[in-house]
């Protein structure tokens, strides 16, 4: 593992192993090849219960939970099993039920989501066949992409969906989904749904609101990358914050919680996420030095620049040599060591 993160760290050479690679990096797959088989047999079959138990519209769980108990449906009428009398139908069964142990009432609660996870859905890299348009293949991966965010909000009732999630997980899908082994592409659906987890569980602080002022949340985050920056270039670091006063959260927030998906084309987005997913420390160090190395990459620009054209360069960060960027980012880590 360690040669494998060092090769991964440096560029890969053959993006048909990308997809392999990521899921041994994010531990969703074992170390030991003899293991790789079982271990997604297991985990497919679980993401299937998830969907069979989580995507199901109230009536049908009530139906089933009617057919599991009742020992007295006529066989000779199948079509009666999925009808149910007003008679068999408890209080906090019923639609229009306010209690909060309604599963009706968690499904109109759950409706605001969706809807939300639908339209961040559309919105995702609408440039790009593989996420919109018309096409079949665009709508299956659409719904691919619906189906794992709303298992992940049910799942996690703590954090449920934030805003921009939707751009996080685009990459994993897309490289899955793009397996050259065609049995992996046709379970991209499953196996993002649990390197997405994985992911995420690194980055979890800074989608959670009750955290946002903890020593873990964002914030605290962000000012870890303004540290960064005075400890390797305090020239800069004094101009940005203190001469023409941009705020790090002006422009890091999004860098952060969105892992650089904005700031970049497609590929190149990609391969920082080869480093970001390879480093031993775990992504979130390495992120914060690609930022940092963003900001030191455009120095002369920046200290040339008052509050609106710095802010306005960093919101909207000049397309770069991202082997470069990466190379400048590594040189930090060995001067901090």
């Amino acid at each position: 593992m360690r040669e494998l993160r060092r090769v991964a760290s440096q560029d890969i050479a053959a993006p048909a192993l990308r997809p392999t690679l990521w899921k041994l990096l994010l531990g969703y797959l074992p170390p030991d090849r003899a293991l790789w088989s079982s271990e997604l047999a297991k985990k497919r079959s679980q993401y299937k219960h998830f969907k069979d138990d989580l995507l199901m519209n109230p009536s049908e769980i009530i139906r089933r939970m009617h057919n599991s108990t009742s020992h007295d449906i006529d066989d000779a009428k199948p079509h009666t099993r999925a009808l149910l009398s007003r008679s068999q139908i408890t209080h906090g069964d019923h639609p229009l039920s306010l209690g909060k142990t309604s599963i009706w009432n968690q499904f109109f609660q759950d409706t605001e989501i969706i809807e939300q996870i639908d339209r961040d859905v559309k919105r995702t890299h609408p440039d790009m066949h593989f996420f919109s348009g018309d096409s079949q293949f665009a709508k299956s991966n659409q719904e691919a992409f619906k189906n794992i965010l709303i298992i992940f909000a049910k799942l996690n009732p703590g954090i449920r969906y934030v805003q921009g999630m939707n751009e996080v997980l685009a990459p994993l899908f897309y490289v899955f989904r793009n397996d050259p082994d065609e049995e992996n592409a046709g379970f991209a659906e499953a196996d993002t749904f649990f390197c997405f987890v994985e992911l995420l569980s690194g980055f979890q602080d800074n989608f959670c609101k009750q955290l946002d002022n903890s020593i873990v949340g964002i914030r605290s985050t962000i000012t870890r990358l303004s540290q960064l920056l005075k400890e390797h270039d305090e020239e800069l670091w004094r101009h940005l914050e203190i001469t023409t006063k941009v705020n790090p959260q002006f422009y890091a927030f999004r860098w952060i919680t969105l892992l650089l998906t904005q700031e970049f084309d497609f590929a190149d987005i990609l391969h920082i996420w080869d480093t970001l997913l390879s480093d031993p420390e775990g992504p979130k160090e390495t992120l914060l030095r690609v930022c940092c190395a963003m900001l030191i990459l455009v120095r002369r620009r920046l200290l040339a620049g008052d509050f609106t054209s710095n802010l306005k360069l960093l919101q909207s960060y000049p397309s770069t040599n991202i082997s470069h960027l990466l190379h400048v980012a590594n040189k930090l880590r060995v001067q901090s060591v």
